[in-house]
Order: C-alpha cells, then sequence, then structure tokens
C-alpha cells in the first residue's frame, strides 16, 4: 500500500471518533443537561469546554509538533482524548463533566493540528483535495453513527455511554497509529517556543467567551462582562505585539501575507459561525418543542449528513481540476440560502421541509469544505504546515465558540434566563404557558436569520484568486457536468 494511503485509513480512524463524538452531544444534550441538573449556560459549555480548550492549546500544539514530530504528537492526542471521553461519562456534575470535556479537547487538538498537516505531507499537491475529501468522508460516517447510536444509546441505556463509546476506538486508533505513521515532514528540531504568546493568547479567547457568558445573565453582571472584555482586548494587543516582534511566534502571521491562506481561513470562519449552532438548536427544537425522541432527532438529522457526505469528495475532485472559488463560492450561497430556509419553519413546519432543509444545508457545506481546505493549504511552505494547519483550525475553533455563544445570547433576548433554565434542564415544556414556546421557537429562528448573513459576510474573501495554473484554467459549465 503507498504511504499516502496509510496516512488516509490511519488519520480516518481518528476522524472517525471525532466524527461521532460531535453529534453523540448534539442529541443527547437535552438529556445530559437534565441528568446532570445543568443550567442553559452550563449545557452549551459542555460543549464550548471541549472547543475552548482545544482553541487554546491549538497554537502551541501546532508549534511543538513543527519541533517534536507531528505523528508523536498526534500519537499522544489520541490517548488524552480517549482518557478525556471516559472521564466525562464518569463525572457526576456539571463542572466534572466540563473539566472533562476540556481534557478531551486538548486530546482533539493534538490530533486536530496535525492530522491535516500529516496528509498534506503525504499526498501529492495534485492530489490533495482527493485525499482530504475522502478523509471528511470518515467524519461525516462518524457523524451518521453517532447520530444512530446516541438516540439508541439515550433510549436504551445511560447518557454516559455518549462517551464510554469512544474508549475502544480510542484504545484501537491509538496502537494503529502508532505501528502505521512514520515521520516524513520537515520538522525544525531545537527551535524555541513563545510561551507570553501562548499565555496572552489563551487569556485573550477564554476572556472574551467569560464575557458573552455572563452577558446572558443580565444586566446585572453588566460589571463583570466588561472586566472580561477589557481583559480579552489587552490580552490580544499584547498578543499581535509579541506576535509580530518574536523571532519564532505561536502565530506566524506572516502565514497572511499568502493570499489563498488568508481568504480560505477568513471565508472559514463566517462560514463556521453560520452552522456551528445550528444543529444544537435544531436538537432542541426537535426534542423540547415538538417532542420528539432522541432516537428520531439523530434520525431527522442524518440527511444532512448524507448530502454533505455525497457532495463533499466530488466537490473535493472537481476543485483540483477547476479551481476552488467556484466549488466554495456555490457552497457558501447555499449554505445562506439554507439557512434563511430553517428561518421561515415554526412548530408547525412539515417534516418533509425540516429535513429538505438540512439537506440544502449538508449541500452548501459539502461543496464549501474540501476545496476551502485544499487551496488554503497547498501554498504553506512545507515546514510551516503544522502551524497553519493550527492556524486554520483555530478559526475554526473561535467560529464554533462564537456561534454558539450568538446562539444563546438571542435566545435571552427573547425568552427570560429562567424560563430559558427551566426549558433545557428539566426538558419539560408541558407546563409553562404557550408565549414561552412561541418566544423560544422566534429566538431559533431569529438566530438562524442572522447566521445566514454571517455567513454571506464570507464570500467575498473566497473570491481570491490562486496564483497556480490550476487556478487558470478556464471552468466550462458542459465539462463539469460531464464529470458530474
Amino acid at each position: 500500500m503507498e504511504y499516502k494511503w496509510t496516512v488516509l485509513t490511519v488519520t480516518t480512524v481518528g476522524v472517525l471518533m471525532a466524527g461521532i463524538d460531535s453529534r453523540v452531544l448534539i442529541v443527547g444534550l437535552p438529556n445530559i443537561a437534565e441528568n446532570l441538573k445543568a443550567d442553559p449556560e452550563q449545557a452549551i459549555w459542555l460543549t464550548q469546554a471541549y472547543v475552548l480548550a482545544s482553541t487554546a492549546f491549538l497554537l502551541i500544539i501546532g508549534r511543538i509538533s513543527d519541533i517534536m514530530g507531528r505523528v508523536k504528537i498526534y500519537n499522544i492526542g489520541f490517548i488524552i482524548f480517549t482518557v478525556g471521553s471516559l472521564l466525562t461519562g464518569l463525572a457526576n456534575s456539571p463542572i466534572h463533566a466540563i473539566l472533562a470535556r476540556g481534557l478531551q479537547g486538548i486530546g482533539g487538538s493534538m490530533m486536530f493540528a496535525n492530522s491535516i498537516a500529516i496528509i498534506v505531507d503525504a499526498w501529492p499537491q495534485h492530489e490533495l483535495g482527493l485525499g482530504l475529501g475522502v478523509n471528511q468522508i470518515a467524519f461525516r460516517a462518524g457523524a451518521m453513527i453517532g447520530l444512530v447510536i446516541s438516540g439508541i444509546i439515550i433510549s436504551l441505556l445511560n447518557w454516559r455511554f455518549l462517551f464510554y463509546i469512544n474508549v475502544p476506538i480510542g484504545i484501537f486508533g491509538t496502537l494503529w497509529a502508532h505501528f502505521r505513521l512514520k515521520e516524513v515532514g520537515k520538522i525544525e528540531r531545537g527551535a524555541p517556543i513563545d510561551w507570553i504568546g501562548f499565555v496572552s493568547f489563551t487569556l485573550c479567547i477564554s476572556s472574551f467567551l467569560l464575557a458573552i457568558t455572563f452577558i446572558t445573565y443580565g444586566i446585572s453582571n453588566l460589571v463583570i462582562t466588561m472586566i472580561f472584555s477589557i481583559v480579552s482586548i489587552i490580552s490580544l494587543i499584547i498578543f499581535i505585539f509579541n506576535e509580530t516582534r518574536t523571532d519564532s511566534p505561536i502565530l506566524d502571521l506572516r502565514l497572511l501575507k499568502i493570499k489563498t491562506f488568508l481568504g480560505g481561513t477568513v471565508s472559514l470562519l463566517f462560514n463556521v459561525i453560520s452552522w456551528g449552532a445550528v444543529f444544537i438548536l435544531f436538537s432542541l427544537y426537535l426534542q423540547l418543542v415538538r417532542g420528539y425522541s432522541p432516537i428520531v432527532t439523530g434520525l431527522m438529522i442524518i440527511p444532512f449528513e448524507i448530502a454533505f457526505l455525497a457532495t463533499g469528495p466530488l466537490s473535493g475532485r472537481l476543485s483540483d481540476k477547476y479551481g476552488r472559488r467556484l466549488f466554495t463560492v456555490l457552497g457558501l450561497v447555499i449554505t445562506s440560502i439554507a439557512l434563511v430556509l430553517l428561518y421561515t419553519t415554526d412548530e408547525y413546519t412539515s417534516d418533509i421541509l425540516l429535513l429538505i432543509y438540512t439537506i440544502v444545508l449538508g449541500i452548501g457545506n459539502g461543496l464549501f469544505v474540501s476545496p476551502n481546505i485544499s487551496y488554503t493549504m497547498r501554498d504553506v511552505p512545507p515546514m510551516r504546515r503544522s502551524v497553519a494547519s493550527a492556524f486554520r483550525g483555530l478559526f475554526f475553533n473561535v467560529g464554533f465558540l462564537i456561534s454558539l455563544s450568538i446562539a444563546l445570547l438571542i435566545l435571552t433576548f427573547y425568552v427570560p434566563y429562567g424560563i430559558l433554565t427551566i426549558i433545557i434542564s428539566t426538558g419539560d415544556v408541558s407546563y409553562l404557558p404557550q408565549k414561552y414556546i412561541n418566544l423560544f421557537v422566534y429566538g431559533i429562528k431569529q438566530t438562524y436569520l442572522l447566521l445566514a448573513i454571517i455567513n454571506a459576510i464570507g464570500l467575498p474573501f473566497s473570491l481570491f484568486k490562486e496564483e497556480t495554473a490550476t487556478a487558470k484554467k478556464s471552468i466550462k459549465a458542459e465539462q463539469i457536468l460531464h464529470d458530474f
């Protein structure tokens, strides 16, 4: 077997596990919140803790990987992710679960920061879109598995098994990576690490999220919100000042001089903000408003995954041949259309329409993701690929965190926080006045509309031209239809 396929099979195990984990919480969140007696913020932080820890450590891990080796750090990440999954399943309080999810996020960042870089190292540039597209199939396959088994687990077993399922996969993946991967990328042994950049960045992103958290509690926490906002801004200034002057920055801002890298990462940021919270909202809507079981909720989200699964690899292959701009632009446009369609829904919208709207969203995301990754990374120098992959991951995670925070913030504009707590922590809306249920649905609708607008903002950045021969090829409609 060619080594490029070996790399793809090994990293696929990690992506499969990440896919399962990404969806079990979407379906299981109402049940977990109810069993742990979590309030809305604690429930959201079960998701945010993972992403925050992953984001905070992503850059330092990317830098360490460039120095110590991507394969070694990837393997360690597998172990930490598996342990974090086990501890999350053993948690007996929201705080314990949040901390364990944070540990899980650190392991996830070690895999995330290196998996794409390992693939880029092993695959030829002219086939990179195909390799990344196939890799995305594993994530979507894991996502579909997660949607199905999460509903089954919640219905037949205990929510803890949502996380226990990662343990056997993690053990297998750790051993498989240890024996099959080898270091082929260029590394910078002995290079210094930018600890000032790491600390200032972590303080910046953590304070930012805490500021958004406290503002959702109401006007009484305005002072605390301002304090965290000021700390976040000051930390950001220190971070940028340090990164532009140190010889070994944790986040190499010079990468932003690469036009395709800048356009790709910024358009990714707006795209992730647009859909990051969609399925958390969709799951809450289906279970708390429509009264659907976890199994049915999972099945209702599967069409999105199927659409993404069908579109992603094809988009990756065609973008290798015709260039990325057509497919990234088309993907963003379709994603915004799908979000506007979701905005038109209410508690009486038919299931058929809901399924159609999620399929449209899956097609939009499928068209966008693979060519975006390929053309963001292709012009990055080989020795900076781990940092570039971490940079891209940073934009992804920050966008996801912002999306969740925006969703909760908008909901609190329409539903009193105390009522929102009752809705999420008890999972029972039967005794609430209908006006609060209507406000809950209206808040979700308004969130969809705002996210559609945010996604559209990324369009100009996706129009940056590639400086490669591939981008200069003419695109004929009949050629693309023939390839389809």
